[in-house]
């Protein structure tokens, strides 16, 4: 026999000893002088009384549950099942003693002594393993470590559970803090809610007064989106109060393994709203499709990859121009998604002839453009390599995705598209005027859908692994401006709304020519990620580690802008998108002006300063920056 079945049998037979034990009790409490040592139907009738609760614990579930995870779901099962076992015990019991000397108030009490002893055995067992009655009996000293919470949401109570339900966990919550008043006296399992979160000093002044000082802060993810919140790390820092996250919702399950706290990762602190997913319209718009990404091997490509693998396309073309990107991506799908045809092929999209063969070979349903050079001061000090890859190759990509026959050709774009100063932004407004114009001609049959978002947390080359970097090595981190900003999203995030825009915006024909602008929430201080990322070192800012402004550098804005003045925003009905609505230049004349840039760029007799000049023609905001320029340099 099974550990599991021995534990089962042990449970059965306590509950029928229970039932005997209420059965006799109820006697005793309702006729006072009972004498149980006379024979007689009393003794016919608690066998029957045993048999039938028997039969009816085992038919009706009451050994599924985990006596040690016992709750209040588990209380009406024994409800139930002894509700169950007294209504079939009159019956039955009438036909065979005709029921001869028992009280007509004995079941009613027999059902309340029942279920205070199997609910209240269970209840002892669960002390008991929490080492709760250890610590009531012997004052036993707690050596855990006290966690005040942050956020009294549903994280907060599945915590403080799964915390209570451990008799090994490490962790006593000696309190919550919220950003609703409202919840402030109210408990969570006998947790109580201390005060608002602006209250926090005085919280932790009582509670050392109580002799239970915090020692960790402990932040769910509700509350790191609170408006406020850097402010408030940094007085919980002054406290000398250690950081921390509760984990995952999906790790704090009945018996799941211990709750584990994590360190504040940086992407909690971006204070961004929750986006409710139309995971049904996403699963929709993928599923046995198939499915081609260009710069399958970046940070936006890569994700993107990931996630569509995930909804169970027809098939997964992935495109990209570096070998050992192209290497890991591969790699890492096959192992993730075994079932998924997968076709990695190594193309540059600069290539036009060579993308017409690979899309008419793999016929691809759906398009996701992500190729791209994106480094700011790079494009500024290679024009014409930015030029052919970001728009000459978005056009080679929209043009054989039409040529193929694609139900859309998806262009992720950036920020910096918009009133662009800098040769990297131009070149994305100017793949964006090209999908626009191609998709609001309507000629192929063919949606040309444009997303718009700003940077992404963490991506390759951007300003959190360099601070990271800096960081390792002591300092200083650099920042260009005290008071430059920037929108951030996580890449997760960002290809989540991508897929939900792209799965309305597809249905939504007319809209075309629109660009669809993902909600980044509030702009962020890149000094303020500077000094976010030296507390969560453990590190304080301007102490420990430095914070140096070098300048801004060539091309750079001081405050990027997810749409122009002359883009009316309009709601996408759906959450987490915006449409950004411009009159697109007519398609025959973005085409001219692209094929006369092409040649200039593949012409390498043309200077960079020419480029720039045809550059302008296509976008006025970088032409007037150009001009600007010129005038500072002729003084």
């Amino acid at each position: 026999m099974t550990r599991h079945a021995n534990r089962i049998l042990i449970a059965f037979l306590h509950d029928l000893v229970m039932a005997g034990l209420a059965y006799v009790l109820s006697l005793y409490l309702r006729l006072g002088h009972f004498d149980f040592s006379e024979r007689g139907p009393w003794l016919v009738q608690l066998t029957l009384f045993v048999a039938i609760c028997g039969l009816t614990f085992l038919t009706t579930g009451l050994y599924r549950g985990i006596w040690r995870y016992v709750s209040v779901r588990d209380l009406g099962a024994i409800v139930r099942a002894v509700s169950v076992a007294i209504l079939v015990f009159i019956p039955v019991g009438f036909l065979l003693t005709r029921l001869e000397g028992m009280p007509r108030s004995l079941p009613g009490i027999v059902w309340f002594v029942l279920i205070a002893f199997l609910g209240g055995s269970r209840l002892l067992v669960r002390l008991a393993q929490e080492k709760r009655l250890d610590n009531f009996w012997n004052g036993a000293k707690d050596e855990r470590i006290n966690v005040l919470l942050v956020g009294a949401g549903g994280e907060a109570e599945m915590f403080i559970r799964a915390v209570h339900q451990d008799r090994q966990s490490p962790y006593v919550v000696v309190g919550v803090l919220d950003e609703k008043e409202n919840r402030v006296g109210r408990e969570i399992h006998q947790v109580k809610v201390l005060a608002p979160m602006r209250e926090l000093e005085r919280v932790v002044v009582d509670l050392k007064a109580k002799g239970c000082a915090p020692r960790r802060l402990v932040i769910g993810r509700a509350a790191s989106r609170n408006a406020g919140f850097d402010s408030f790390l940094a007085r919980a820092q002054e406290l000398g109060l250690a950081l921390a996250r509760l984990p995952p919702m999906t790790g704090l399950q009945d018996g799941a393994a211990r709750p584990e706290l994590r360190p504040i990762a940086l992407e909690d602190l971006l204070g961004r709203p929750e986006t409710t997913l139309d995971r049904a319209a996403i699963a929709g718009f993928v599923q046995d499709k198939r499915v081609l990404v260009t710069g399958a091997g970046g940070t936006i490509g890569s994700e993107l990859a990931r996630q569509i693998a995930a909804l169970a396309p027809a098939a997964l073309t992935l495109v990209e121009n570096s070998e050992f990107n192209l290497y890991n991506i591969e790699l890492a799908l096959r192992e993730a998604c075994p079932g998924v045809p997968l076709f990695a092929v190594m193309a540059d999209v600069r290539e036009g002839p060579r993308l017409r063969a690979l899309f008419a070979q793999a016929r691809p349903q759906l398009v996701f453009h992500a190729a791209a050079l994106k480094h700011v001061p790079m494009a500024e000090a290679n024009v014409r390599e930015t030029l052919l890859t970001n728009v000459i190759g978005t056009r080679n990509v929209a043009d054989a995705a039409a040529a193929a026959g694609a139900e859309a050709m998806v262009l992720i774009s950036t920020d910096k598209a918009v009133n662009p100063l800098n040769v990297m932004g131009a070149s994305k407004r100017m793949a964006e005027q090209y999908c626009q114009a191609l998709d609001r001609e309507g000629s192929a049959p063919t949606r040309f859908l444009t997303v718009r978002f700003g940077n992404v947390l963490g991506s390759t080359g951007s300003v959190v692994p360099r601070f990271r970097e800096q960081l390792a090595k002591g300092g200083p981190l650099t920042v260009t401006h005290p008071d430059v900003t920037r929108y951030f999203m996580t890449v997760m995030e960002a290809v989540e709304l991508v897929l939900q825009a792209c799965a309305h915006g597809a249905r939504r024909s007319g809209e075309r020519g629109r660009i669809m602008v993902l909600d980044m929430g509030r702009p962020v201080k890149i000094a303020d990620l500077a000094r976010q990322m030296i507390r969560l070192a453990g590190l304080s800012p301007g102490e420990d580690v430095a914070i140096e402004f070098t300048g801004l550098r060539p091309g750079e804005k001081l405050h990027e802008e997810l749409f122009s003045k002359a883009e009316n925003l309009t709601p996408a009905g759906v959450d987490g998108v915006l449409l950004a609505a411009a009159e697109p230049l007519p398609f025959s004349q973005v085409r001219a002006l692209l094929t006369e840039l092409a040649a200039f760029a593949q012409d390498s007799a043309v200077r960079d300063a020419e480029l720039r000049l045809k550059i302008g023609m296509l976008v006025p905001s970088f032409a007037d920056e150009e001009r600007k320029a010129r005038k500072v340099a002729n003084g």
